[in-house]
């Protein structure tokens, strides 16, 4: 399936499968989608495709719980940050549907997930270059044609070979995204089928499944797992809840959502993270957790109101929340019942919990690049704990035979830090990786985004005889 062209946007020509792209982006969720529109904008055109294996756009479907938020303001959606006057942007989204005057009086700053999927789709049905049915298989540098070679496959609507593809191209874009995490212990349970033992990501398809369970643990102390604790515990009735909440950290946190706090989530701060040690940055980033894996501050609201209007009659409601715990090992009890074995990290204790269902909201990991990348290997320089080194464009580093260049979206949380997920800078990424690719400037971007210097200004200080180095020079005289 192809994505059509906007309204007086004239359709694209067919192209001779040996001229090569500018650019082939390799799948379209938010990140390559983004980069697909404001490739879309750039003066004097530019001949981009962009391969996804599902059939159609769809962003975390099985977290499209009814009234859920997303953590960012609507003004980070795909364009706007980068190309406020773009065609793509949400507010022409609402434009197109007659809903900006409802929106206007809405007086919503957060807007709802299954609402920015659906402005997703929108873009991705209109954005012209979109393939979608096709399953990149391997990229490789072709050293005769100075191009890459692209592979993929074909799918029909089952999700079977139809046939075989190949495209050159300049330049890649890889936003293949994350996959669900489950956790060793829980990992042979998660893929036997006779026990509901699912990962977040699956919860909206399970979910009657799990309320017809007597007993479910929900485990995992981000926005996933408060998320959907609340949604079963209004689906239960008061009194017998019989729901268990687990977290390893050591508090159901709020999320970091101060002012200067959010700072985190500027180009300032990806510049500044980019320019520390890699030892530095990896000592950094577990310590962030409460940057983007806390929970939003109504939610916990909303959690504790639920709580407090059950015990309006007396009693207290059968919901136990415990975090500072983690699953040791888990097992089956009999064919229809999970038997966890936890440690408490502070007490040094351990119990076990018998139950009849399991929610693991313990995240996303960033899909493994070997894969695709496996003919590019040999030009790869990796770091020394064996990862990819991306330069402050977003750029693989590769060996100088290779002449062209592969950005990545979202696989560069080690080198660029917790922005890397973020939505909030998906449209400055975008623009960023488009300007590197045009040599120009069709998206002019901001000098200065926060108002906190993240480090001090290191300048040649003035030598005196018999001196020599250089010096700190205070930023505040």
């Amino acid at each position: 399936m192809t994505g059509t062209s906007a309204p007086g946007t004239p359709a694209p020509g067919a192209r001779d499968l040996d001229q090569p792209h500018d650019l082939v982006g390799i799948g379209i969720g938010p990140f390559n989608l983004s980069l697909a529109a404001l490739a879309h904008g750039v003066p004097g055109g530019l001949a981009a495709t962009f391969y996804e294996q599902r059939p159609t756009f769809h962003w975390h479907p099985g977290l499209l719980i009814e009234g859920s938020t997303l953590q960012v303001p609507f003004l980070a959606d795909l364009v706007t940050l980068a190309a406020p006057a773009s065609p793509w942007t949400f507010l022409n989204y609402l434009k197109s549907r007659e809903r900006l005057f409802p929106f206007y009086f809405a007086e919503r700053f957060h807007i709802q997930r299954a609402e920015y999927d659906a402005y997703c789709r929108w873009v991705s049905d209109h954005v012209p270059g979109l393939h979608f049915g096709h399953q990149v298989d391997a990229v490789r540098w072709n050293p005769e044609r100075a191009l890459f070679e692209v592979d993929f496959t074909q799918l029909d609507t089952e999700g079977q070979a139809e046939s075989l593809g190949r495209a050159y191209t300049r330049h890649i874009a890889l936003g293949v995204g994350t996959e669900p995490f489950v956790p060793e212990p829980l990992r042979p349970l998660a893929e036997a089928p006779a026990v509901p033992v699912l990962h977040s990501a699956d919860y909206l398809s399970h979910r009657d499944q799990l309320l017809a369970a007597e007993h479910i643990t929900v485990i995992g102390s981000g926005q996933s797992g408060a998320e959907i604790f609340l949604d079963l515990l209004r689906a239960r009735p008061a009194g017998a809840e019989k729901i268990h909440w687990l977290a390893r950290t050591e508090a159901f946190a709020p999320m970091e959502y101060s002012k200067l706090g959010l700072e985190h989530f500027t180009p300032d701060y990806t510049h500044y993270f980019h320019a520390l040690p890699e030892s530095v940055r990896d000592g950094l980033v577990p310590r962030q957790w409460q940057l983007h894996k806390g929970i939003d501050a109504d939610t916990i609201a909303a959690i504790h109101d639920e709580l407090y209007r059950r015990t309006l009659d007396g009693g207290w409601p059968d919901a136990v929340l415990t975090p500072g715990v983690h699953v040791r090992t888990a097992g089956r009890v009999a064919t229809t019942k999970v038997e966890l074995h936890l440690e408490h990290v502070q007490q040094g204790t351990r119990s076990r919990l018998t139950t009849d269902a399991v929610v693991l909201a313990t995240g996303y990991r960033e899909r493994p690049l070997n894969r695709i990348l496996a003919g590019l290997d040999p030009y790869m320089r990796r770091d020394s704990s064996e990862r990819p080194r991306i330069d402050d464009q977003f750029r693989l580093v590769l060996d100088p035979s290779v002449t062209g260049s592969v950005y990545v979206q979202n696989a560069e949380r080690h080198t660029h830090g917790v922005g890397a997920p973020d939505l909030g800078l998906a449209a400055w990424r975008s623009a960023s990786i488009l300007n590197s690719l045009t040599g120009k400037e069709p998206y002019p971007l901001p000098q200065r985004t926060a108002f906190t210097t993240f480090g001090l200004e290191r300048r040649e200080a003035a030598r005196l005889p018999g001196q020599a180095g250089e010096a700190f020079t205070p930023l505040v005289q």
